[in-house]
């Protein structure tokens, strides 16, 4: 019996976060997440108040053929927490069909081999691995309060190893200007590896054009849907 995985949801869109901002990319966001933040914006993958009740089954080579037919520049396999799956099947199938692979983690798990591109976005409820943050090629700090930076600078003994590092204001507080000003202060005295973040794609509502996507569930609340 194959492997199946299972599919919160499958959309075409863009990249709205980091380095690849702007460029199509099908995403399959897969189901369950131990780590359940408080604030999380895809509640749908864990939380039981919001877990969808058709959630689908797919095979691998399944997921490769949807996302070869939507004819993206990548692929983004994220969560939930995708590292809770073997992904070694996954990740063959769509190397099989030619797209590149991109990995959105908190990095608290191991990370297979195969991708080409890692976002570790570390979380307090479970740190990341060393050999997470190691291998991304870019860490999204979750910004919730203004000393959020230097919290998780400290975190990580004092140095980032990523050539990127971006500081995303938690969704509910993106409109906070302390939050925003401790980026901004921030990046205008330090510079890299610091960058200000933020999720483009949301206030495009990007993702949700595509009928495969689910309405978002954010924990943190979502002003814009007046929840």
């Amino acid at each position: 019996m194959s492997l199946v995985y299972p599919v919160n949801e499958t959309f075409l869109s863009w990249q709205g976060e980091g380095v690849h901002l702007g460029r199509k990319a099908f995403f399959i966001r897969l189901q369950g997440c131990p780590i359940k933040c408080s604030w999380c914006d895809s509640a749908s993958t864990w939380h039981p108040q919001f877990v969808p009740k058709d959630l689908r089954k797919a095979s691998a080579a399944e997921l490769a053929q949807e996302a070869q037919a939507a004819r993206p520049e990548f692929v983004v396999i994220t969560g939930g927490e995708p590292c809770v799956h073997d992904l070694t099947a996954l990740l063959a199938a769509l190397r099989a069909v030619a797209l590149p692979i991109h990995l959105e983690t908190s990095g608290a798990y191991p990370i297979a081999e195969g991708f080409n591109w890692v976002t570790v976005s570390p979380k307090w409820a479970k740190l990341p691995l060393a050999e997470s943050l190691a291998r991304a090629d870019e860490v999204k700090v979750i910004v919730e309060t203004p000393d959020s930076p230097a919290k998780w600078l400290e975190a990580v003994g004092g140095r980032w190893l990523a050539k990127h590092v971006w500081l995303h204001p938690e969704w509910s507080q993106r409109a906070n200007p302390a939050v925003l000003k401790a980026i901004t202060d921030l990046v205008k005295t330090v510079g890299a590896p610091y960058r200000a973040g933020w999720q483009v794609h949301k206030p495009y509502q990007a993702d949700s054009l595509d009928p495969r996507s689910r309405p978002a569930t954010p924990l943190g609340g979502d002003r814009e849907r007046g929840f």
